[in-house]
């Protein structure tokens, strides 16, 4: 008996299953859906990938279906490139017979990798289509992409194949030096506006050369690369200030993702390097961002180091990490650091005037931080000979933005002068005692909030409900303030001045 049974649920099943219809497709007939019908790939350099674009396939009939191509136009030629639920087709560009199930969807994920010949000249645009089966069931999506032209610096190439090298610290890095007579590109320690530029491993300036930037100069950092700056040789970054949010005049460095989704992605890039010995070096108009550590300092020189209208963001450890440095900065803006906005070490000489030192990384990070001494097992001490801070803010989203490290080995100078600041514990420390300790402190305004535009976007105007409104001495007083706009009496804290407040 049990034997009859099995053999009839065993027929039962296959009479069933010759019924069912979700193993047969039928042939698409150009009712797809689609989840849009252009992508926009974002400006790419030339010869650089693009990131990962989605578009999402619809079959909303009750058959599941069979497209007999999805392809690009360009077919084999084309410079995009796609897989279809995981499958690569012909290259990633052609794909046969894909089967869609009824009122299910697909992925189709795209890519390209392009130079600047294959885009039309009049625009610079890269332009094909993904076809969806062809004649009178065909159906399109658009795939647009822009390409910029640059000038590529890298390390060269040795013989036997190896990448040429510098040493930092002791070790070998990929680099190479600027050459101010290079075959292909020219005078290479003069970056100016007319193409932007994108810097492979350490670009490198030797002993006794300048490097400088004009106006408007776009330099892009490509993964753990930066800039170094060897002993006895001088940077000078000679921005100026723009009529439009397009930042026109102001010297950027930035990772080489133009993608928006990179834009404020810290850590894309490693650093620009001052090396102990080098000299008689100036920033004015900097915006700098996505590094390890925007400007890492390391040379005490007897010319003050001035660093003026100078913006720095989203840095994984440091927008300023200063070693017995001598720093004269005004409107300079900090935000976003893993570990400290301003970190002065070892000692030095620092005044800053009308800065807004913020950070709002989230854990026991700090905005300023002053140390006259290095870390170790028995800590080495330098005098501090001087930090001064006149008409700043110094704030974040942590209760504590502002740490005094002081080694007794070494003088510890600092004054703060009519400054907005953040230091919410109470505690008996002398170093901390803002309101009574008047050799160190004067109009200190404790925990109020400034008000910022919007720290998220690294907008760091102010308006006049702010705590910092018109709270500065004019005896500091800058003239204009980061963005080139006068300054009234009596001043605003911080770089910008209110009247600046975006509408």
């Amino acid at each position: 008996m049990r034997h009859y049974f099995t053999l009839f649920i065993f027929g039962l099943i296959i009479v069933v299953s010759s019924c069912r219809t979700d193993f047969d497709t039928v042939a698409s007939s150009g009712d797809l859906k689609f989840s849009k019908d252009t992508i926009y790939l974002d400006t790419v350099f030339k010869n650089i990938g693009s990131s990962t674009y989605q578009l999402k396939v619809y079959n909303k009939s009750k058959n599941d279906i069979s497209i007999p191509a999805i392809q690009l136009k360009n077919g084999l030629n084309s410079k995009y490139r796609m897989t279809i639920d995981g499958m690569s087709g012909n290259n990633g560009k052609i794909f046969d017979n894909v089967t869609l199930l009824a009122r299910d969807s697909l992925y189709i994920f795209i890519e390209t990798t392009a130079d600047i010949v294959d885009a039309d000249p009049a625009d610079f645009l890269y332009i094909d289509e993904i076809q969806f089966d062809s004649g009178e069931n065909l159906q399109k999506v658009a795939l647009v992409t822009l390409i910029q032209d640059a000038v590529f610096l890298y390390p060269k190439q040795n013989p036997d194949g190896t990448k040429e090298k510098i040493q930092i610290d002791g070790k070998a890095v990929d680099g190479f030096y600027l050459d101010e007579n290079d075959p292909a590109n020219g005078n290479e320690l003069i970056f100016n506006n007319q193409k932007p530029y994108v810097i492979y491993g350490y670009a490198a300036v030797a002993e006794n050369k300048t490097v400088s930037f004009e106006a408007g100069a776009r330099v892009h950092f490509h993964t753990n690369s930066g800039l170094f700056v060897d002993k006895n040789a001088s940077l000078q970054i000679n921005g100026n200030s723009s009529a439009t949010e397009k930042s026109e005049n102001e010297v950027i460095f930035e990772g080489d993702r133009l993608e928006p989704d990179f834009s404020d992605v810290p850590g894309q890039w490693n650093s620009v390097i001052l090396s102990e010995g080098s000299t008689n070096h100036s920033i004015n108009h900097l915006t700098l961002k996505n590094a390890t550590i925007g400007l890492d300092i390391r040379n005490k020189d007897v010319t003050a180091f001035e660093i003026k209208n100078t913006q720095i963001y989203d840095c994984v450890e440091y927008g300023i990490l200063a070693k017995n440095a001598n720093i004269n900065g005004e409107n300079i803006v900090i935000n976003y650091a893993g570990l400290v906005s301003l970190s002065c070490v070892y000692g030095g000489n620092y005044k800053f005037t009308h800065c807004t030192f913020n950070n709002n990384w989230q854990g026991p990070q700090f905005a300023v931080s002053l140390s006259n001494s290095l870390a170790g097992a028995t800590p080495e001490s330098n005098p501090l000979i001087q930090a001064t801070f006149n008409n700043c803010i110094i704030y974040g989203s942590n209760t504590n933005e502002f740490n005094l490290d002081k080694n007794t080995n070494a003088a510890f100078v600092y004054q703060m002068n009519n400054c907005l600041l953040k230091f919410s514990s109470s505690t008996t420390n002398p170093l901390y005692q803002f309101k009574t300790d008047t050799e160190h402190y004067s109009q200190i305004i404790l925990n109020e909030n400034p008000k910022f535009y919007n720290i998220s976007q690294n907008k760091f105007n102010i308006d006049n409900t702010s705590a910092a409104f018109a709270k500065g001495n004019q005896i500091f007083i800058l003239p204009l303030d980061i963005i080139g706009n006068t300054r009234t009496s009596p001043p605003d804290l911080g770089a910008y001045q209110s009247k600046d407040f975006p509408k």
